[in-house]
């Protein structure tokens, strides 16, 4: 089922390969650190160096390496608690403001790959929703309204995906993709071009309150800095233990396909939609940036495994969705951690003079860039990097300390549940 040439990597990496390792001389003192150079870092990184101030950005891996690299490219305005359970829990003026920090992410990100002139083959095609069940469409159906969505009945449903495997579903419009990979090598010539020094390959092993400041001391020395990030979302580690505890790393799957004849993606993705489904273990994909290839992303395993061993899954339900790909191939595959909350909402501020942005829960392409810049305007006391987010506690739990013990059983459960359709 795989190719002669299957890589058990990113296919976004084809086009945009990660960078050896940078020199390690690394700055007696700066004014701000980042840790990590994802979306997040890179963003708060570009923000505070613009605003004048010396920033020094470092990595464990290559930069980039995580989930900035490896996710399916697809950006929406999605907050995943929705209104009535937020005004419940918040009152309506917190929970418009999330819902309102959920659209301004999907207009940031936009607006700053044009204005920066970032090719990173952004395009706006659109999400379709299928509804896995006839409940979940009437559920779909109920909650419908707002930002031009709208139904697409079973008996449409061909107009959209060429499948019979979805009892109809929603679009929405608005919601956009792009080449991961791309984006987040544009969004590092940017950093680059502001002033920022870039170190990867450079672990952080400790941080130490000193005299004001605080001592990052890294695999290849310390360094004074007068504020630091942290942005490492899934790939949180006991280097911020108070973090560690309220982020869930959760690893997601995915696959390409070999290339495809142009009539069968025409025929099964004819408007170039990103998609996704009702399930509790949700189901993304999406045609590539060239329109030869399918991307599959999901979660099938119960506990983390090797990507490789994922592939043969993801595959089946694949061709459970088309099922004239029987005969498929794969030509990549490969995995991330996406960070995920006990709340199911992303969070951003301070803790213990760390700032920090993270729990983007599946909405990260947009939401990460968005609450990078935001970190950014915070770390330099600029008033524009107030959020609703901000304002909200961010919670742990009991007996939790970074390693998810609970994931087997959870998802175990979700699976029960999308079976019965609830």
């Amino acid at each position: 089922m795989f190719t002669d040439d299957f890589r058990p990597a990113p296919y976004w990496w084809d086009h945009a390969p990660r960078e050896d390792p940078t020199p390690t001389d690394l700055p007696r003192t700066v004014d701000v650190l980042v840790v990590g150079s994802g979306y997040t870092g890179l963003h708060a990184a570009l923000r505070v160096a613009r605003a004048g101030r010396s920033v020094l950005v470092v990595d464990a891996e290559a930069h980039g390496h995580g989930a900035s690299s490896r996710n399916g490219g697809q950006i929406s305005t999605s907050v995943k608690p929705g209104k009535a359970a937020l005004t419940r829990k918040y009152g309506a003026e917190i929970a418009n403001g999330i819902l309102a920090d959920g659209q301004a992410s999907r207009e940031y990100i936009e607006d700053f790959v044009r204005s920066e002139g970032i090719d990173c083959n952004f395009q706006v095609p659109g999400r379709f929703h299928g509804a896995h069940t006839a409940r979940q469409y009437e559920k779909l159906a109920a909650g419908a309204g707002g930002n031009d969505t709208f139904m697409v009945p079973r008996a449409s449903q061909h107009e959209e995906l060429g499948t019979d495997a979805y009892f109809g579903g929603i679009v929405y419009p608005h919601h956009a993709s792009l080449h991961p990979g791309r984006y987040h090598a544009g969004l590092l010539e940017k950093v680059r071009a502001a002033g920022v020094q870039l170190v990867s390959h450079c672990p952080v092993e400790a941080l130490a309150p000193d005299n004001g400041v605080t001592r990052v001391s890294t695999r290849h020395g310390s360094v004074r800095a007068g504020r630091v990030i942290v942005a490492t979302n899934g790939y949180t580690t006991g280097l911020t233990p108070s973090l560690q505890r309220r982020v869930i790393p959760i690893g997601s799957y995915i696959i390409a396909t070999e290339e495809l004849p142009r009539p069968v993606m025409d025929r099964l993705m004819p408007k170039d939609r990103i998609l996704s489904d009702t399930r509790k273990l949700v189901y993304y994909y999406r045609p590539s940036p060239d329109r030869k290839r399918i991307l599959f992303g999901g979660r099938v395993s119960l506990r983390e495994t090797d990507a490789r061993a994922t592939a043969p899954l993801l595959r089946a339900e694949l061709i459970r969705l088309f099922p004239e790909l029987g005969d498929v191939r794969i030509s990549h595959s490969w995995s991330g951690f996406v960070g995920y909350t006990f709340d199911s909402l992303m969070h951003i501020g301070q803790d213990e003079g760390i700032y920090y942005a993270m729990g983007y829960c599946g909405s990260g392409v947009g939401m990460a860039s968005y609450l990078g810049m935001k970190l950014g305007l915070m770390a330099v006391d600029d008033p524009a990097g107030e959020t609703t987010l901000a304002k909200l506690p961010f919670p742990g739990r009991p007996y939790y300390r970074g390693d998810p013990w609970f994931l087997a059983p959870s998802i175990a459960a979700y699976r029960l549940r999308d079976r019965l359709g609830f």
